[in-house]
């Protein structure tokens, strides 16, 4: 969904509720996903788990990055007192280390970005299970979860954090 789609169902959304409001008392909740996914307990879960699947091959990787630094640092010393057939395969030597290393370094940004994605898709499901739920209980007509502007007074955020915490 685009951001003016989303803008301008907001828009109607609350023009709506505006309009409603005049016949009967409508309430509105806010909820600050950014918030849900940096102090929930579930997306700090997450967080934890993708650092420790991760982390070793991150490692890896900087070691690797280290090396190929050093090596190209050698090889740019030792280059004018090398053959020119030497200095070719070096270089030759050189260039396939290097798009190694960045197929290594796609591959490792592709499989985190992908297993980022499946977590924090675990950690959405499970807040807007409970918006529902906190919303079904105090009895709120609408919910939003983004919006150019806020009034805090409707701001329920710190009602969901307490119930997914709360969980776990």
């Amino acid at each position: 969904m685009t951001l003016f789609t989303r803008q301008f169902t907001s828009a109607l959304l609350l023009g709506l509720a505006a309009f409603c409001a005049q016949a009967e008392e409508i309430r509105i909740g806010f909820i600050n996903t950014d918030r849900i996914f940096k102090e929930s307990t579930t997306a700090k879960q997450a967080q934890a788990k993708l650092e420790q699947e991760f982390s070793k091959r991150e490692k890896d990787l900087v070691d690797a990055e280290k090396s190929f630094k050093t090596a190209v640092e050698k090889f740019e010393r030792e280059a004018p007192t090398l053959s020119e057939s030497q200095r070719l395969s070096r270089q030759k030597q050189l260039g396939e280390q290097d798009r190694d290393f960045q197929r290594k370094r796609r591959e490792f940004q592709e499989e985190l970005n992908a297993r980022k994605n499946e977590e924090f898709q675990q950690v959405l499901e499970r807040a807007n299970r409970v918006i529902k739920q906190v919303a079904e209980t105090e009895k709120y007509d609408l919910v939003l979860q983004e919006a150019v502007y806020i009034n805090p007074k409707h701001d329920i955020t710190d009602k969901v954090l307490k119930v997914i915490n709360a969980a776990k």
